[in-house]
C-alpha cells in the first residue's frame, strides 16, 4: 500500500516537474520576503516558567513589589572616593537618563537622588530626617560633607554605595510594555539604549559605567549571536568543499546546498507568518537546519550517483533514487519534528519557540530536499561515478568488508561489552549532572565578557546583587501591628539569613526592630520588637510601602534573601532551607510563599527544567521508536536504532557533568536535538539491511552491502555535521560553545554507533535465514 502511494507519487511530480518547480519558487521568493521581516526577539516573559507554583506568587505580587526584570547601573569614580563634583554629576546624569528611557518604571527608580532614598536619625525631640541629598545640595566641600553623614544614618552603604565609597548604584524595574507605543517592551532595542545612552555617554577615565540585569545580558547574547552569520558561512564553504570532494560535481554541490538554503529561508518566513521572532538563544537552529538538509541531500545525491553508473538515464535515476528514500528520509526527518515538538510539554516560552522553529525547519526539508531536490537533479547531466573495478572503490569496498565483522558475534560480542562498560560508567556520571547554572556571572557569556565582569565588580563592591530571591509572607490585613506575626517573620529571616550562600537579608520585622531602638535613644538593647500593638504601630508606621517591604493594608511582606551568587547548588540549599521553614511555620494566618526575584525566577527555572528532562527524553524516545516500528515492522529492528542513540544520550550528560556544564534552558534541548539527528543514521542504514534480510541475506552479508551503498554518505554526513558544530567552539558565547561540543559529540558518536554497534546488535538478535 505505502509502495504503491510512494510510485503514484514519483509518477504525478516527475510527469510535471517544471510545475512543481515553479511552485517551489514561487513559495520561496514569498517566504524571503517574510523572512526579511523577521526580528530578534529577546522577552523577559519568554524565560520563566509561568505555571511553575512559584510564579503564580511572583506574578499576583509583580506590581505591588517590582518583577525580577530589574537594571543594575554602578557608576565607578576611578579615583575610589565618590565624593567629588565630576561624579555627583555623572551619578546625577545616569539617575535622570535611566528614568526616561521607556520601559522603565519610573517610581521604581532608586539612587541617592530618588526622593523616596531617605535617612531617619534619633534627637532630642524623637525622630528627624530627610532626603539624602537636600534640596539645596551643592558640590562644595560642606555639602559633599552633609551628603555623607546622611548617607551613613540612612543605613545604605552595601545598597546604593559600595562598601569601599568608591561607587554608587542606580536601580530600576522594568515594565512588561513599552508605555509609548503599547507593544511589549523590545528588551534588545532597551540594551542598546543602555550601552548608548549611559555607558557610551557617561564613561571615561574618571567616570566607569558597570550595567547588569537581564535586558543586558540578553542585549550582549543577542551581540554575540551575531556571530552566528560568520560561523554559518564558514559552515556552507567547508560543506561545499567535503559535498564537492564526496559528489566530484559542481552542480551536485551546488544543488544540494541550495535546497537546505531554501529550507532555511522557509523556516525563517514561516516563522514571520506565524508571528514568531528569533530569539537569540534559537539563532543557532538555522543552521541545524541547513546541516540537517545537507545530510539528508547528501543521501540523495549518492543514491542518484550510484544509479546512473548502473546505466540509467538522470531523470530515470532521480526518480528512482526519489522512491528508495522517500520512505527511509521521511521517517528520519519526521522523528527529527516529532522530537523537537514533544519540547513544546516543557513550560519555559523560549523552549517552546525554539520546538516550533527547529521542527518547522526540519519539516520543510521534507519538501526541499527529498521532492524538489531530486526534481531538479533530473534536469542535470550526472556523471556516472568510477566504476567497481576502479582500485580505489575496491580500497572503499575492503573497508566496508572489514566493518561488516561487526555484524558477526565473534566481534560483536566485544563490542557489547565495550557498550556496556561506557553505559555503566556514562551513567554513573550522568547521575551526577546538575541542574541550574554552575558558575556565577550569566552563563550564556564567557567568563571575561564585560557583562560579567560587571557582574563581578557589583558582587565585589555592593552586599546586594541581582542575586536576590524574596519570599513572600502571606497574612490578614493589619497583619504587622500583631507581635505574634512580625515575630514569626523575624524568627524566619533569621533562620534563612544563617542559611550557606546567603550573606543578608532584609524584611519588615528587622526593619522595625532598629526604628525602636531609634525611638529609645537609639540603645541596641531596644533594638526588639515592641511587644504593645501601640509601639509595634509606631515603629512600623515609619516604614513607608515605598520600601518594598510591606503592602498597603500590610497582608504581605516579603522577605529579601541576598544570595552569594546564582549556582546551582547555591539556589538549592536555599530553597531546601525555606521549604523545611514554611513546612514548620505556615498557619492558617501566615503563609510563607516560594518566591519572587531574579533567583525566585531562576529557582523555579531550574525545577522546571529538572521536571522536564526525564518525560523530555520518553517522549523523543517514544516517538521515535514508534516510527521506526511503523517503518520497519520489527521490533528487533527498532530496538537496533534506538539503543545506541540511548547510550549515546547518557554519554552526552556525562561529558557535561566532565566538562561542568549544567542542564539548563540552553542545554536542556540539545539531548533532543542529539537524538533526532543521531537516528537518521541508523534508519538509513537499516532502511538497505532490511531488504536484503527480507530476501534471506545473511546479517554480515546485509550489513556489508548496506555500507556499499549508504556507508559514504553516513560517515559524510557525520564528519560534515560535526565539523560545522565544531566551529562554535570559538563563539563569542559560552553557551553557543557549549552546545558545539556537546552535538559535536553526539552527531559523531551516534554515527559510530549506527556503523558499529547497530550491527553487533543484530548479529545476536536479528532472524538469521532458514536453511534451505
Amino acid at each position: 500500500m505505502l509502495d504503491k502511494m510512494v510510485n503514484g507519487l514519483e509518477s504525478y511530480l516527475f510527469r510535471h516537474r517544471a510545475f512543481v518547480i515553479l511552485v517551489f519558487l514561487a513559495a520561496t521568493v514569498f517566504l524571503a520576503f517574510q523572512a526579511s521581516n523577521l526580528r530578534m526577539d529577546a522577552a523577559f516573559i519568554k524565560n520563566i516558567p509561568l505555571n511553575h507554583s512559584y510564579m503564580q506568587t511572583y506574578l499576583k505580587h509583580q506590581k505591588q513589589f517590582g518583577g525580577a526584570n530589574s537594571i543594575m547601573v554602578a557608576v565607578e569614580d576611578s579615583s575610589g572616593d565618590i565624593f567629588n563634583e565630576r561624579f555627583f554629576d555623572a551619578l546625577k546624569n545616569v539617575h535622570d537618563q535611566l528614568f526616561f528611557i521607556p520601559g522603565v518604571d519610573r517610581a521604581q527608580v532608586k539612587s541617592l537622588f530618588s526622593p523616596s532614598t531617605r535617612f531617619t536619625e534619633v534627637v532630642e525631640d524623637g525622630f528627624a530626617g530627610g532626603p539624602v541629598i537636600p534640596a539645596d545640595f551643592s558640590t562644595t566641600s560642606s555639602g559633599l560633607a552633609v551628603v555623607r553623614n546622611n548617607i551613613e544614618k540612612a543605613g545604605i552603604v552595601g545598597r546604593l554605595i559600595a562598601e569601599d565609597y568608591s561607587a554608587a548604584m542606580v536601580t530600576a524595574q522594568l515594565m512588561d510594555f513599552d508605555p509609548q507605543t503599547g507593544e511589549p517592551l523590545d528588551t534588545l532595542a532597551f540594551a542598546e539604549q543602555l550601552e548608548q545612552e549611559l555607558r557610551t555617554q557617561y564613561e571615561n577615565d574618571d567616570i566607569k559605567i558597570h550595567i547588569i540585569g537581564f535586558a543586558k545580558m540578553a542585549g550582549d547574547v543577542a551581540d554575540g549571536a551575531k556571530g552566528v552569520v560568520l560561523f554559518f558561512l564558514i559552515a556552507i564553504i567547508v560543506t561545499a568543499i567535503m559535498v564537492y570532494l564526496f559528489s566530484k560535481s559542481v552542480v551536485l554541490t551546488i544543488l544540494p546546498l541550495g535546497c537546505s538554503l531554501i529550507a532555511v529561508i522557509w523556516q525563517l518566513g514561516l516563522l514571520t507568518v506565524l508571528g514568531f521572532g528569533l530569539d537569540p538563544m534559537s539563532i543557532l537552529i538555522p543552521f541545524l537546519v541547513f546541516a540537517i538538509g545537507v545530510s539528508h541531500s547528501v543521501q540523495m545525491i549518492n543514491a542518484v550517483r550510484r544509479r546512473v553508473a548502473d546505466g540509467k538515464s538522470t531523470k530515470s535515476a532521480a526518480a528512482s533514487a526519489f522512491r528508495s528514500l522517500l520512505i527511509p528520509g521521511g521517517i528520519a526527518l519526521l522523528s527529527d519534528t516529532i522530537g523537537f515538538l514533544t519540547l513544546l510539554a516543557i513550560d519555559i516560552g523560549i523552549i517552546r519557540e525554539l520546538a516550533i522553529s527547529a521542527s518547522l525547519g526540519v519539516g520543510v526539508i521534507i519538501l526541499t530536499n527529498l521532492i524538489l531536490l531530486p526534481l531538479v537533479i533530473s534536469y542535470t547531466q550526472v556523471t556516472p561515478p568510477k566504476r567497481s573495478h576502479d582500485p580505489s572503490n575496491d580500497g572503499i569496498n575492503h573497508i566496508w568488508k572489514r566493518l561488516s565483522a561487526f555484524a558477526t558475534t565473534k566481534y560483536a560480542i566485544w563490542v557489547l561489552v565495550i557498550t556496556t562498560g561506557l553505559y555503566a560508567l556514562g551513567a554513573h556520571q550522568a547521575s551526577l549532572m546538575k541542574v541550574g547554572d554552575l558558575q556565577g556571572g550569566a552563563p550564556a557569556l564567557h567568563f571575561d565578557s564585560r557583562y560579567n565582569q560587571d557582574t563581578f565588580y557589583i558582587t565585589d563592591k555592593f552586599s546586594i546583587t541581582t542575586d536576590v530571591m524574596t519570599v513572600i509572607v502571606e497574612a490578614f490585613p493589619e497583619a504587622c501591628t500583631y507581635h505574634s506575626v512580625l515575630s514569626e517573620i523575624d524568627e524566619f529571616e533569621w533562620l534563612v539569613r544563617n542559611t550557606p550562600g546567603v550573606e543578608s537579608t532584609a524584611s519588615l520585622a528587622s526593619v522595625a526592630k532598629r526604628v525602636n531602638a531609634g525611638f529609645n535613644e537609639g540603645n541596641p538593647k531596644w533594638q526588639v520588637l515592641p511587644r504593645t500593638t501601640a509601639s509595634l504601630v509606631q515603629a512600623v508606621g515609619r516604614v513607608p510601602t515605598t520600601s518594598g517591604l510591606l503592602n498597603g493594608d500590610c497582608s504581605v511582606m516579603p522577605v529579601y534573601l541576598f544570595l552569594k551568587d546564582h549556582k546551582a547548588e547555591t539556589i538549592e540549599v536555599v530553597i531546601d532551607k525555606v521549604k523545611a521553614l514554611s513546612a514548620q511555620m505556615d498557619s492558617d494566618k501566615l503563609k510563607f510563599k516560594l518566591a519572587s526575584g531574579p533567583v525566585g525566577v531562576m529557582a523555579a527555572t531550574n525545577e522546571a527544567v529538572a521536571e522536564a528532562q526525564l518525560p523530555m527524553m520518553l517522549y523523543v524516545y517514544g516517538a521515535v521508536f514508534i516510527l521506526c516500528l511503523l517503518s520497519f515492522r520489527s521490533l528487533r529492528a527498532t530496538v537496533s536504532v534506538v539503543l545506541p542513540l540511548y547510550v549515546v544520550s547518557t554519554l552526552a550528560q556525562a561529558l557535561m557533568t566532565q566538562l561542568d556544564i549544567g542542564l539548563a534552558v540552553s542545554t536542556l534541548p540539545v539531548i533532543a536535538l542529539g537524538v533526532g539527528i543521531g537516528v537518521d543514521y541508523g534508519i538509513y542504514i537499516l532502511s538497505t539491511m532490511a531488504v536484503r534480510l527480507r530476501d534471506g541475506m545473511p546479517v554480515q552479508e546485509a550489513y556489508y552491502e548496506a555500507l556499499v551503498e549508504r556507508g559514504s554518505a553516513v560517515i559524510f554526513t557525520g564528519l560534515t555535521l560535526a565539523i560545522g558544530v565544531s566551529t562554535w567552539f570559538f563563539s563569542a558565547l559560552k553557551f553557543q560553545m557549549d552546545m558545539g561540543i556537546l552535538l559535536t559529540f553526539m552527531f559523531l558518536v551516534n554515527m559510530l554507533g549506527a556503523i558499529i554497534i547497530l550491527p553487533a546488535i543484530g548479529a545476536f538478535f536479528w532472524r538469521k535465514p532458514k536453511a534451505s
